[in-house]
């Protein structure tokens, strides 16, 4: 797996037990993730969370808001910038892992130029 190491406003900060705690902007949110398998430690308390994404029993979930967040943010990779909403299913709008794609594709499209 390639790590996309060129972002400045979107960070992992740590994971457990099926979540990922992450930075987006300068907002803080735990949302699930199945493929964290290991415990580390309580994310809720490693610093402060704006919002944590709850999975029901039944299936879905909700968002917890733990601080008034607007409705939707923008962040920046590199020159192209990216609206932020925390939506249903957990999802943010944004999958920040595919950045290493972008930056092949902008190599990509240089290249071509030349």
């Amino acid at each position: 797996m390639k790590i996309a190491k060129d972002w400045k406003e979107y960070q992992v900060i740590s994971s457990s037990e099926g979540e990922k705690l992450e930075r987006w902007g300068r907002f803080v949110l735990i949302r699930p993730d199945p493929q964290v398998i290991w415990k580390t430690h309580d994310l809720e308390k490693m610093c402060k969370v704006d919002a944590v994404y709850r999975r029901s029993n039944s299936g879905g979930g909700q968002w917890q808001f733990k601080s008034k967040l607007p409705e939707s943010w923008t962040i920046s990779w590199n020159e192209v910038k990216f609206v932020i909403k925390p939506m249903g299913f957990k999802h943010t709008g944004l999958f920040p892992e595919q950045a290493v794609s972008w930056r092949g594709v902008m190599n990509l499209s240089e290249n071509a130029r030349r």
